[in-house]
C-alpha cells in the first residue's frame, strides 16, 4: 500500500485568522504545542502561516541595540507585527492531500520547515503534516511490510513465482534469497522493495541464471540508418 500525506497528516487544524492578535496565536501554540499555526481566510483557504520564528521576530528586535550580543538584527516589517497577518510568511508552503511520503520529506527538507499546511484543490485547509507524521511509516510492522513486499511487488507488479524467493523482514529490514531469471530482475524487485512504506533497508542475497547487465544493442551501422523521411 502507497501511503499519502492524507493517511499521516493531522485533519484537526489549529488556525487563526488575519486579524487574530500576536498574543493569541502565542498563547494558541503553546496550548496545542505547535510550532507555526495555518492562516486562514473566513472560507479556511490558506493565506499565510505564522511561526515561532515569526513571533520571535519581535523578541528579537528587543536585543538588536544590546551591544553584549555582539550582533545588530536588521528591522523588518514582522518585529512591528500586531496581528497573524502582519507576522505571517505569505505564500505559504503547503503540500497537497495525495501527495506520496517522500515528496513531503524531500519539500520539507528543501524549504527548511517542520511542517506543512495541506490544502485541497480549492486552497481549502483540510490538514497539516509535521516531521514527526512522516515517520509515523516506520511504525509498520514487519508483517504488513512483507505483505505489501510479497502482494504488492511480487505478485501484482512482478508476476514473480513466490516458490522461487524467501521473503523475511526483522525490524523493518527486507531480506530478500532465492533465484530468479535474470540480474536486472534481481536488481528492478531490490529497488521497489526499497520503495514500500516503512522500510528500513534491503539485504538481497538474489541469485539469477543470466547476467543480462554485459548485453547491449548495437546501433546498425550508419550505412543502415534510413531517416524517416526515406524510409
Amino acid at each position: 500500500m502507497k501511503w499519502s500525506v492524507a493517511d499521516v497528516m493531522t485533519r484537526g487544524v489549529v488556525a487563526v485568522g488575519p486579524d487574530t492578535d500576536f498574543k493569541t496565536c502565542v498563547r494558541q501554540m503553546q496550548e496545542h504545542q505547535v510550532s507555526a499555526l495555518p492562516v486562514v481566510d473566513s472560507d479556511r483557504r490558506l493565506v499565510g502561516i505564522v511561526s515561532e520564528a515569526d513571533l520571535l521576530a519581535k523578541e528579537r528586535r528587543r536585543g538588536e541595540r544590546r551591544p553584549l550580543l555582539g550582533i545588530r538584527w536588521e528591522d523588518d516589517g514582522a518585529a512591528a507585527g500586531r496581528t497573524a497577518g502582519e507576522v505571517m510568511t505569505s505564500p505559504a508552503i503547503c503540500i497537497s492531500p495525495e501527495a506520496s511520503i517522500p515528496e513531503a520529506a524531500r519539500l520539507m527538507y528543501r524549504e527548511a520547515v517542520k511542517r506543512l499546511p495541506v490544502v485541497d484543490g480549492k486552497g481549502v485547509v483540510v490538514g497539516i503534516v509535521s516531521r514527526a507524521d512522516l515517520l509515523k511509516t516506520f511504525t509498520r510492522s514487519d508483517e504488513a511490510i512483507r505483505h505489501d513486499v510479497v502482494s504488492d511487488v511480487i505478485t501484482r507488479a512482478l508476476f514473480l513465482d513466490l516458490k522461487s524467493l524467501q521473503v523475511e523482514v526483522v525490524s523493518g529490514i527486507v531480506k530478500l534469497s532465492g533465484e530468479l531469471e535474470t540480474r536486472s530482475l534481481c536488481n528492478l524487485l531490490v529497488e521497489m522493495v526499497g520503495r514500500i512504506e516503512g522500510t528500513v533497508a534491503v539485504e538481497s542475497k538474489l541469485t539469477w541464471r543470466l547476467d543480462d547487465s554485459r548485453l547491449r544493442v548495437d546501433k546498425p551501422p550508419r550505412s543502415l540508418q534510413l531517416s524517416a523521411g526515406e524510409r
